[in-house]
C-alpha cells in the first residue's frame, strides 16, 4: 500500500480546505462579524500547517491502485469533514462536536439536514460556509485535486472513481487533468449562471450565492427557517430548473459543448431522468390541486419538490407532509431513485434502476424462452456481466446499510415512519425526510448514536458504500 502517496492526498486536501476557509473569513470582514473572522482564519492556519506537514516530502512512487483510492476518498472525506466542524463548533451556535460534524458532513455530501431549529440566527460567514460546503463536495474536491496532484492516468483514475457519484465512471478526453478540468469549468459557469438568474429575479448578491451554491451542489441548506418558501415565483422557478439541470449527467454538458448534439439527446438514462420528473410532477399536481389557489401554483409547488426530491437537493416551498398520501409515497420512491450518474445529485442513481429494471426483464423473458439468448443494453450498448455484478453487489451493500442503520436509529423510539425516512435522507443525500425529519422538521432529536450512524450514511451514500465499507475493514489497514 502507498502510504506516502496517501498521506500527500490528505494533506494537498487540507491546503486547499485551508484556502476554501478564507472565503468566509473574508465575508466575516465584510460584514465585521470579528470573532467569526478570527475563528475561520485560525482554523485555515491550522488547516494550512497540518497539510503543510502532510507534503513535506514529495512520494517518489505516486502510483497506486484501486485499494489506495477508496482509503484516500474515505480518509480525505471525514479528515476534510472534522476540519470543517471546526469553525461550526467554535461559533458558538453548536451544542457539541457531535451536532457540528452532523452538520458539516450534511454539507459536503450535500445532503443538507440539520439540527438546527432556527438558520436565520446564525452569522453571515457561517451561513456563506454551509453553503460553500455543499458547493465543494457536490463535484467532489479530489477532483479538483486531480487537476494539480502528480498523480499517474491509472492512479487518478482509481481516485476519481471512488469519489465519483455513479455506476460508471469515465474519461471525456484522454488525459485525467483535463477531464478534471472540464468538468469543474462546466460547474463553474452554471454556478455563475445561477447566481446571475437569481440576481436578476430580485435575490440579493449574498442570496444568489449561497442559494447558487446549495442549488449546484443539489444540497439544501437554507439561509431561512421556511427553506425557500418565502422567494418570490421567479426565484423559485430559477432554483428549480437548476436543480433539475445539475441532476443531469455532466457528460451530457461536455457533449453538448463539444457540438455532439445527437449523442447528448441519445442519452437514454437523462431520458428517463426527464420523463420521472414530469410524469412525477404531473401525478402530484393532479393529487395536491385542491390545496391550492390554481393548477399554475399547484404545478409549480410539485415540480419544485419532486425537482428538490430526485436530484436530492433537499429544498423545499411547502409541508409536503400535509399533501395527500399518494404524493408523499411518489417523493419516497423518488428519494431511493436519485438523480443521473456523474452528476451532483445522490441516490441510487437512474442508471442503476434502468439496469436492474432490465434485468428484471431478461430474467422473466428467460423463463418463458429459456433457449433465446437476450443481452441487456444501455445506451445502445451491451452491458457487460462486470457492471450488472456491480449493481447487484451495490444493491445488496445498500440494503444492508440501510437495514443495520434503520435497526440503530429505532433505539431513540421515533415513529417507524420518522426512522425510516430519515435514514433514506441520509444515505441518499437528501434532507428532509417525513414526520420529525420533514421539511420543516430537523435531526436536533436524534441522540449523539443516531446520528453518528447518519453521519456515517452520509459518508457512504456520497461515496457510493464502498469506500466507507473498505476503510472499516480490518485488513485495509494491515501493513502490506
Amino acid at each position: 500500500m502507498n502510504r506516502k502517496m496517501i498521506r500527500y492526498i490528505v494533506g494537498s486536501l487540507l491546503v486547499i480546505e485551508a484556502a476554501l476557509l478564507l472565503l468566509p473569513a473574508v465575508c466575516a470582514c465584510f460584514y465585521r462579524e470579528w470573532k467569526q473572522l478570527a475563528i475561520f482564519l485560525g482554523v485555515a492556519a491550522v488547516s494550512l500547517g497540518i497539510g503543510l506537514a502532510l507534503r513535506l516530502r514529495k512520494p517518489e512512487n505516486t502510483r497506486f491502485y484501486a485499494t489506495e483510492g477508496y482509503m484516500s476518498v474515505a480518509l480525505c472525506w471525514i479528515i476534510m469533514s472534522i476540519m470543517g466542524a471546526a469553525p461550526l463548533l467554535l461559533s458558538g451556535y453548536y451544542d457539541n462536536p457531535v451536532d457540528a460534524l452532523f452538520e458539516t458532513v450534511s454539507g459536503f455530501t450535500t445532503t443538507g439536514a440539520t439540527i438546527l431549529t432556527d438558520v436565520e440566527v446564525l452569522p453571515h460567514a457561517v451561513l456563506l460556509w454551509r453553503s460553500l460546503t455543499h458547493w465543494i463536495g457536490g463535484m467532489g474536491v479530489l477532483v479538483f485535486i486531480l487537476a494539480i496532484l502528480p498523480v499517474s492516468g491509472a492512479s487518478s483514475m482509481h481516485l476519481m472513481k471512488a469519489e465519483s457519484p455513479g455506476p460508471s465512471v469515465g474519461k471525456l478526453v484522454p488525459k485525467i487533468r483535463s477531464t478534471a478540468a472540464i468538468l469543474y469549468a462546466l460547474y463553474i459557469v452554471m454556478t455563475i449562471a445561477e447566481i446571475c438568474a437569481l440576481y436578476i429575479a430580485g435575490a440579493s448578491l449574498f442570496e444568489a450565492v449561497n442559494l447558487a451554491c446549495s442549488t449546484a451542489g443539489t444540497g439544501g441548506f437554507g439561509m431561512v427557517n421556511s427553506s425557500c418558501g418565502d422567494y418570490s415565483a421567479p426565484v423559485r422557478i430559477i432554483i428549480t430548473v437548476f436543480m433539475i439541470l445539475f441532476g443531469v449527467n455532466f457528460n451530457v454538458y461536455f457533449l453538448l459543448y463539444s457540438g455532439n448534439i445527437r449523442d447528448a439527446f441519445r442519452c437514454e438514462e437523462v431520458r428517463y431522468y426527464f420523463g420521472i420528473v414530469l410524469f412525477s410532477s404531473l401525478v402530484i399536481c393532479l393529487n395536491i390541486r385542491s390545496l391550492y389557489a390554481g393548477t399554475g401554483e399547484a404545478w409549480l409547488q410539485s415540480i419544485f419538490q419532486v425537482g428538490s426530491i430526485i436530484t436530492t437537493t433537499g429544498f423545499s416551498t411547502a409541508d409536503f407532509n400535509t399533501w395527500p398520501e399518494l404524493s408523499k409515497a411518489i417523493l419516497v420512491l423518488l428519494m431511493f431513485i436519485g438523480a443521473c450518474a456523474g452528476s451532483t445529485g445522490g441516490g441510487m442513481k437512474v442508471s442503476r434502476v434502468i439496469v436492474m429494471v432490465k434485468t428484471i426483464g431478461k430474467e422473466l423473458s428467460n423463463i418463458t424462452h429459456p433457449r433465446v439468448v437476450r443481452k441487456i443494453h444501455l445506451e445502445g450498448k451491451p452491458i457487460e456481466h462486470e457492471v450488472l455484478r456491480s449493481v447487484n453487489v451495490f444493491v445488496m451493500a445498500y440494503l444492508c446499510i440501510f437495514a443495520a442503520s434503520l435497526l440503530l436509529v429505532s433505539l431513540d423510539e421515533n415513529s417507524f415512519t420518522t426512522n425510516f425516512t430519515a435514514v433514506a435522507a441520509t444515505i441518499n443525500n437528501i434532507g428532509p425526510g417525513l414526520e420529525m425529519v420533514g421539511p420543516m422538521g430537523n435531526f436536533a432529536a436524534f441522540s449523539n448514536l443516531s446520528k453518528l450512524v447518519f453521519v456515517f450514511d452520509m459518508l457512504a451514500g456520497r461515496l457510493e458504500l464502498f469506500p466507507m465499507l473498505i476503510l472499516c475493514t480490518p485488513g485495509m489497514w494491515r501493513k502490506r
